[in-house]
């Protein structure tokens, strides 16, 4: 445990491509089948002819509508409030008391796209200023606040695609400091719209054209990229939990400070990351059973992470990465991962995707057993955002 101890995992919802709510992703994990599917207009056109990828299929992991229209326009504000009830809901399940100061956290990074999308092209900005509010990130947050009459700090959090563990780690800060009770975190990213997903192909990560377990396999050969998610996945964190899912015990963030898309190939700052987020936790890399990749499928991310398991880890640490599944989700990457290791803890196992091709030795695929040892979840956001958590069973 870390000098001030770690913070627990009270309750958990979710909103995915898999559908709404925690049974839907924990369901869609066990079939091991990707959340994606062929999808009109995302062809991933690299020509910059809209039309002609407006015409094709490609595979995305988009959340499928839903949601209650009383909690805004969007599917973005649906999806948030609807992960975040979702859990504080199973919290109280679990015999959660929420304190006097109960602080919300919110890791994005692109809010309503499709209302602002519509905001410019189709209502030219004429629309009442009720519903311009609606467009901003924090109109949200202040309308879950006001739900459940929460009076702790509420800001938004973020770190590209490791957003969501900035969010745990903020949230563990708040704690040690004194400044709330519980901590109400929420990560969402509901960005897929053609134009975000061709440029990502345009960027040479993403894959819209093959079968998402085909093209994205991390740490195998022959892995294109990822197929991009979208989620909203929320925590109840607090220290008075009765029956938690697991133990958040600490973690460390850097920064590579070296290009916009590149991981610095000496690894520096990742393997500072690594070593001051085990630190920080008061563990030593012999207790880490399981490293959940950040693990996309790139060919720089694979190598970086490879590297640093076999550098800091024993040999007996599996590595796995379920993002052939969920889809790389960019703000709630992290957390839907954080989600799938918590609920993994509680039920004894984790689901990972099945292996395709010759595989790094220390892959794990189908029902990982994943017992009482630590998970260090790691996630590299796009531009030098370094980040790994250290989770642990519940004691």
């Amino acid at each position: 445990m870390s000098v001030r101890g770690g913070i627990d995992i009270c309750g958990v919802g979710a909103v995915t491509g898999y559908g709404w709510g925690l049974p839907s992703l924990w369901d869609g994990l066990r079939s091991m089948k990707p959340a994606a599917a062929l999808t009109q207009g995302y062809g991933g056109s690299t020509s910059g002819d809209t039309a002609d990828a407006a015409e094709h299929c490609g595979w995305v992991a988009r959340v499928p509508d839903g949601g209650d229209p009383v909690d805004g326009r969007g599917r973005f504000s649906r999806a948030m409030r609807a992960a975040a009830r979702e859990a504080v809901d199973d919290a109280l399940r679990r015999g959660w008391q929420r304190g006097r100061r109960v602080g919300l956290l919110h890791a994005v990074v692109l809010g309503e796209v499709d209302l602002w999308k519509d905001f410019y092209l189709v209502e030219r900005g004429d629309i009442r200023a009720r519903d311009y509010l609606a467009l901003m990130p924090s109109t949200p947050m202040s309308t879950l606040m006001q739900e459940y009459g929460f009076h702790g700090p509420a800001m938004n959090v973020s770190a590209m695609c490791a957003s969501g563990n900035a969010g745990l780690l903020t949230a563990k800060l708040w704690l040690d400091a004194g400044l709330v009770d519980d901590v109400v975190f929420v990560a969402t990213d509901l960005s897929l719209t053609p134009e975000n997903v061709r440029h990502f192909v345009r960027l040479g990560v993403t894959v819209v054209d093959a079968d998402p377990l085909d093209a994205c396999r991390p740490f195998q050969e022959g892995s294109r990229g990822f197929v991009m998610g979208e989620a909203a996945v929320s925590f109840v964190l607090s220290r008075k939990a009765r029956v938690p899912y697991a133990t958040v015990l600490g973690g460390a963030m850097s920064h590579d400070a070296y290009h916009a898309t590149s991981i610095d190939p000496e690894y520096s700052q990742v393997r500072r990351c690594v070593s001051e987020a085990l630190d920080d936790a008061g563990a030593g890399a012999d207790a880490v059973g399981y490293v959940n990749a950040h693990g996309p499928g790139t060919r720089q991310c694979d190598a970086t992470e490879s590297a640093l398991t076999e550098e800091f880890f024993t040999e007996d640490t599996g590595l796995y990465s379920v993002k052939p599944l969920v889809g790389h989700c960019q703000a709630a990457a992290a957390a839907v991962e954080v989600a799938v290791a918590a609920l993994g803890y509680d039920r004894g196992f984790v689901p990972a995707p099945p292996r395709v091709a010759q595989a790094h030795p220390r892959l794990r695929t189908g029902v990982v057993d994943i017992g009482d040892r630590l998970t260090l979840k790691s996630s590299l956001g796009m531009g030098g955002h370094n980040s790994a958590v250290v989770l642990a069973p519940p004691a």
